[in-house]
């Protein structure tokens, strides 16, 4: 099937010449090309139209996990009828193994809802191998170690109509591919009654039958899981392994050998030592691993051992979700000036976790080999990106030669005015700038340098009978989501942050940013934060951004430069089309709706006893199971967060 858009809107602004500059790059066949686009100007939509145009698998890389979900319901809803996957690490919404030395303390994988993740894996790898309309959303984790994926289709079983098949052939191909037989029907089981045998694959709650006479396939059919009825009749079925870290029986005792050998060399290296407690440790955790796959083919924690699984050296690059994709492939770096430093930073994070559990006798030495990409493994695998930015960093600059711009918004909203003020008397200015604004029914958005600032600000402004609240990192996911959808509402006027203020806060209601010591140079006023924090006016028609300076530094100039440059661009284009500018009207959602509009189970009215806790903490599962279903990760992560309050107080 090919790709195809499903949308009433056309392109529009900029979008057009975007998407036309993007394709020509393409089909020449330029490594690297950047879309500028400003805030709101319908980047999403652009890349959909463009992977229209050159119809390749495509993968799209966001900084993380909630931006991820967001942009894969986009695309959904632009190809209804094409395979959009969501690919999320464990280490993104999980905590993972790690030994903290100081402490001695030992902290094991989470394995709270890995059932949704896996099956959301699953589904990605299982897409991307058997069709070319496939598009999969990803967090930065998908550079992480994942199986091979040549011996992952390889041990692929595919049944065609009319194929010569015993069911003893069938039965033992599905063992051989970790699939549990089993009376009661989940993902990765199957159950064989008669000649009729029924499989749910790790990546789909659908059953698959595959009905056999005089040892041929005679049908094959998709079924609904509840209630059995026929979805579809198929010719052809094929049935993706139930793991990612896939081996052939005959392969995997050579491979069991090879880590005992390691485990031997590792127990000799820590008695030497006189690390008698190590030694013990590593010995009672490889044999426990090694006779889990010895029965069953597969064990917690076997990406551990993802070097011999996957037949590789020491050092060598792993296999990755990139590797799934073959050599023709699109790949979009969404917010690129953020996500490509975290690729580059990752391996090194995940080494030094790492590095501790192995000097401490919890994996062998080849688990560092477990691991994500280095940069410039990364970099080899890309054959063709798009990188996308409101402001483009070093990397972008130095590896595209074609940066295509889109700096008409399809709303006509222009960039905000910029005015500069001295600091001196920034506490008192903003303050009567506030009264003006809010009698308008807008609100303001303040940044300070640190937390104290903030902290001391929002003090002062409420010793001032003005409405206000403020963040810093300190505050919990559940009070900041809170915070910003009270400040839409109007619950207050003010809102004062430090680094809370850019990528991806969507605030309309806001027509004033006031930025406090605009002058001191810093990540905090470099030239990408001021350019991504003036964004945040950019929603409202109203829209200004005061910087509070005494000096104009480099980074400044070269912010109100960019913006002057967007403005001129921007109303000259609605001089000539003859456009209004609106502000942009935006249902408030919340992703916390039990904390605004409290349902109570009438199970669980009053939580008054201890009694009640068990009951009510599998109630909250149930909630955060369906949250991560929906791809609501943020959502699934609070009640997750409460989950882990209530089971302090059950202890």
């Amino acid at each position: 099937m090919k790709f195809k858009i499903s949308s009433k809107f056309k392109p529009a602004g900029d979008q057009p010449q975007a998407i036309l500059g993007l394709t020509k790059g393409i089909k020449e066949g330029k490594k690297f090309q950047t879309l500028l686009g400003v805030t709101g100007s319908g980047k999403t939509f652009t890349i959909a139209n463009l992977i229209e145009n050159i119809q390749k698998p495509t993968l799209v890389i966001a900084p993380n996990k909630t931006l991820a979900a967001q942009l894969t319901q986009e695309f959904r809803a632009f190809f209804p009828n094409n395979a959009v996957e969501y690919f999320v690490s464990y280490y993104d919404y999980y905590q993972p193994e790690a030994y903290i030395s100081s402490t001695d303390t030992y902290i094991e994988k989470e394995t709270q809802i890995n059932d949704e993740i896996d099956k959301l894996r699953h589904s990605a790898t299982a897409s991307v191998l058997s069709r070319k309309d496939v598009i999969i959303v990803a967090s930065v984790s998908c550079i992480y170690g994942l199986g091979s994926p040549a011996r992952y289709e390889e041990i692929t079983l595919t049944l065609r109509k009319g194929d010569k098949k015993t069911r003893e052939e069938i039965v033992k191909e599905l063992i051989g591919m970790y699939y549990m037989r089993s009376d009661i029907l989940e993902r990765g089981k199957f159950r064989a009654i008669g000649e009729t045998i029924e499989i749910i694959s790790p990546g789909r709650e659908v059953i698959t039958r595959i009905e056999l006479a005089n040892d041929r396939v005679e049908s094959i059919s998709e079924r609904d899981m509840l209630t059995h009825d026929e979805l579809s009749s198929l010719e052809k079925a094929m049935i993706f392994p139930a793991k990612h870290f896939v081996m052939p029986e005959e392969i995997l005792e050579d491979i069991l050998k090879e880590i005992q050998i390691e485990m031997k060399k590792r127990i000799a290296y820590f008695e030497k030592k006189g690390n008698i407690l190590e030694a013990q440790r590593i010995e009672k955790r490889t044999k426990y691993d090694i006779e889990m796959m010895r029965e069953v083919g597969y064990c917690s924690g076997i990406e551990n051992y993802s070097r011999y699984l996957s037949e590789r050296k020491a050092g060598e690059s792993p296999y990755t979700l990139i590797d799934y994709f073959g050599d023709d492939f699109l790949m979009v770096i969404d917010e690129s000036h953020v996500t490509v430093p975290q690729i580059g930073g990752m391996y090194f994070g995940d080494r030094s976790r790492k590095a501790n559990l192995v000097e401490n006798g919890f994996r062998l030495p080849s688990a560092m080999d477990n691991r994500p990409l280095k940069f410039d493994e990364f970099e080899s695998k890309i054959k063709q990106a798009i990188l996308v930015s409101a402001t483009p960093s070093k990397f972008e600059k130095a590896n595209s030669p074609t940066v295509v711009e889109q700096i008409i918004r399809p709303t006509g909203l222009i960039d905000p005015e910029l005015i500069l003020r001295s600091a001196k008397t920034q506490v008192k200015d903003v303050l009567e700038e506030i009264k003006t604004v809010s009698a308008r029914g807008e609100r303001i958005l303040i940044t300070t340098l640190t937390k104290k600032q903030s902290e001391n600000l929002d003090e002062f402004l409420k010793e001032n009978k003005i409405k206000s609240n403020y963040l810093h990192s300190g505050v919990d996911t559940l009070d900041r989501i809170k915070t910003l959808e009270d400040l839409r509402r109007g619950k207050f006027d003010v809102l004062v942050g430090v680094n809370l203020l850019r990528e991806g806060l969507d605030l309309p209601e806001v027509s004033l940013v006031a930025i406090f010591d605009a002058d001191k140079e810093g990540f905090l006023r470099s030239e990408t934060s001021l350019i991504q924090t003036i964004g945040r006016a950019a929603r409202n028609v109203n829209g200004r951004v005061i910087l509070y300076a005494d000096n104009i530094t480099g980074s400044m100039e070269r912010a109100i430069r960019e913006t002057e440059r967007r403005r001129t661009i921007q109303a000259a284009y609605n001089k000539k089309h003859h456009i209004t500018p609106k502000t942009i009207k935006k249902k408030i959602q919340s992703i916390v709706d039990h904390e605004i509009n409290p349902v109570l189970s009438s199970e669980f009215v009053r939580l008054e006893t201890l009694e009640d806790i068990n009951g009510y903490i599998k109630q909250k599962e149930k909630e955060m199971k369906e949250a991560a279903k929906n791809l609501e990760f943020e959502q699934a992560g609070i009640i997750r967060d409460e989950i882990y309050e209530l089971r302090k107080i059950a202890k």
